[in-house]
């Protein structure tokens, strides 16, 4: 199975300027390694066969001879090796030279592309139409798409094409490219480098496809010029991979492509419509089997791996969620907001974010009402964290028991209390939600939300409870990103707050609706029930976000968090993340209103539509 991963390769070669017997042997020796590891397309660098620093010997009848007959026996060697090469050459027909990439496969010279803009020191024409190479009875063009399997088409450009006003990816990319494939030579200057990365993460974000690029090696170096050898393989706006450079050897960067992704992207990006303007030639490689070796799969994609990237985001998500709530507040004219405090995370992080939309509005904190509601399973651990934490923030305290109410109401349902079931648990939630929904008419504020993304997702709330609110600040922010933020602001928070904020991050994730165990700690955890927060995170990003399989989801899991997770363990839990994310759309159908702070969102208004009864069993 090949996941919908492609393997693609960016080679950057030791060569030997205007010696293309020697170079010839560099290319096979790099075609072996990447046949070797199943590489599919294999990308050398500018005007490889000869090296691209030769300047007017490019016009000699012996170099170009001697590129031809390097270029033939290149091209007879791929015969049976399973696998797409762009390799540079320059390629005389009509009477002048053209800057070409000679796109092979199964033995053949399939066709030329030319480079479009003008070379240096005028060596090479410029291709304006499509043009018949007598010599090698195929076309040079300018544009075109090359289907290399089922859903897999890529496109060719040449050293600066790329840095143009109007580059040729573009096109390429409408044409139905979702690789594009850059046979570069582009000597090296301070900061050139940063630039470079930054172009080809912007052309493969904009083109949503893969972009693999090949640089010159040091080796081509001569007189003014040097070259790094970079080489880099970009998908939808990241780096996936990426060699050394300057090295002293050839060099050959691999990376797995989710091509997969990519086409799914493409479908939901109402501003990407394809153009019919290319032609397509098709190629048609086996691509069956993919391990993912050269893929890089990020457990949390929800988080920023680099610590300065992380705080970057969580100071960018709070920011968002303050001036979502300071907006609604302002907007409806409210006194200020109530909020539902438990001492468990999603509600730290909702009245962190209250305090802040306060500072913004320039309301005093005594306008956020923050109620304690002590049940059945409230521990003493999260209940004085609940009123310590509302203290020390200088907010309005409430406490008010739900347990009479709760009895009571138990009572009047012929409910006995020793059955510890879902009406048990649904009914202490309810309760609350009654509590907060009504001290927020009695006031005139509002009630705001702390339910997180995560919970919407795996149901993981109590219908007309939990899930209900005013406005909701958590609603698009999934469990694992919430420890990052409530981390964030205790980091800059006075060391009393700080302390009460770590101490919440040290407690295990729980709704609190079962009695204590005997030792008055947390009985009930809610990744016992459901399993792990960070795995269905990751799930409901990928599912989401690309539309995986079920076998797809488990083999990136697997490779994500090695060594955490056996694959029976995330097989279990990925069972129950389609089970539960299914049949919990109806009480996403009516979630409040929240402020979308990323790329994945739940909200039944543009975000997320999905039927309430939508069967699951095709999906596992």
């Amino acid at each position: 199975m090949n996941y919908g991963m492609i393997r693609v390769a960016a080679a950057s070669l030791k060569l030997k300027v205007a010696n293309p017997s020697y170079n010839k042997e560099k290319i096979k020796k790099a075609i072996d390694k990447a046949v070797n590891e199943n590489v599919r397309v294999l990308v050398t660098p500018e005007l490889a066969i000869t090296g691209a620093t030769c300047g007017d010997l490019f016009y000699t009848q012996p170099l170009q001879n001697a590129a031809r007959d390097a270029l033939l026996e290149i091209a007879a060697y791929t015969a049976d090796k399973n696998i797409v090469l762009f390799v540079g050459v320059p390629v005389a027909a009509m009477g002048r030279l053209y800057n070409c990439a000679a796109v092979i496969s199964d033995g053949e010279i399939n066709e030329f592309v030319a480079k479009k803009t003008a070379s240096p020191a005028g060596v090479f024409a410029a291709c304006e139409e499509d043009i018949f190479a007598e010599t090698y009875q195929t076309t040079i063009t300018t544009e075109s798409v090359y289907r290399i399997c089922e859903g897999v088409m890529v496109g060719v450009e040449i050293g600066e094409d790329f840095g143009v006003t109007n580059p040729p990816s573009t096109q390429l990319a409408l044409g139905g490219a979702n690789i594009i494939v850059n046979l570069s030579a582009e000597a090296e200057l301070v900061a050139r480098a940063k630039y470079r990365r930054d172009l080809v993460k912007v052309q493969s974000a904009r083109g949503i496809c893969a972009y693999v690029y090949a640089g010159a090696s040091v080796f081509e170096s001569t007189t003014d010029t040097v070259c790094s050898g970079a080489t880099l393989v970009a998908e939808n706006g990241d780096i996936i991979a990426e060699g050394e450079r300057f090295a002293r050897e050839s060099v050959l960067t691999i990376a797995d492509v989710d091509y997969e992704k990519l086409n799914t992207l493409r479908q939901k990006d109402a501003n990407f419509a394809l153009s019919d303007e290319f032609c397509d030639y098709d190629i048609e490689l086996e691509n069956e089997y993919n391990d993912l070796a050269y893929r890089p799969v990020e457990a949390h994609p929800f988080v920023p791996e680099d610590a300065a990237a992380c705080r970057e985001r969580c100071e960018e998500v709070f920011a968002i969620q303050a001036a979502g709530l300071a907006k609604r507040l302002e907007h409806i004219g409210s006194k200020g907001c109530v909020i539902g405090i438990s001492g468990g995370l999603d509600s730290t992080l909702a009245l962190l974010v209250s305090v802040q939309a306060m500072k913004l509005l320039g309301k005093p904190m005594s306008d956020i009402m923050g109620i304690t509601m002590p049940g059945f399973g409230t521990t003493d651990r999260t209940y004085n964290n609940a009123l310590d934490l509302m203290k020390s923030l200088g907010v309005t305290v409430r406490e008010i028991s739900i347990k009479d109410a709760c009895l009571q109401h138990m009572k009047d349902i012929d409910h006995d209390p020793a059955v510890k079931d879902v009406t048990y648990e649904n009914m202490q939630a309810r309760e609350r939600t009654q509590i907060l929904f009504d001290m927020a008419n009695k006031h005139g504020y509002l009630l705001v939300g702390t339910g997180d993304l995560s919970e919407l997702a795996m149901g993981w709330c109590t219908f007309s409870g939990d899930n209900m609110s005013m406005y909701g600040v958590n609603g698009s922010v999934p469990k694992t990103l919430v420890r990052y933020l409530v981390r964030y602001v205790a980091d800059i928070s006075d060391e009393k707050t700080r302390a009460i904020l770590l101490d919440i991050l040290d407690t295990p994730v729980s709704p609190e609706l079962l009695p204590p165990d005997e030792d008055g700690k947390i009985a009930q955890k809610t990744e016992d029930n459901i399993g792990p927060y960070e795995l269905h995170d990751f799930f409901i990003y990928n599912f989401v976000r690309f539309g995986y399989t079920k076998e797809k989801l488990q083999k990136l899991a697997e490779k994500a968090f090695d060594g955490v997770y056996d694959k029976f363990t995330i097989n279990r839990w990925l069972g129950v993340f389609f089970k539960r994310f299914f049949i919990s759309q109806f009480k996403r159908s009516c979630m409040t209103d929240g402020a979308k702070v990323g790329s994945v969102s739940l909200s039944p208004r543009g975000d997320w539509t999905m039927p309430s009864d939508a069967s699951f069993e095709d999906f596992i």
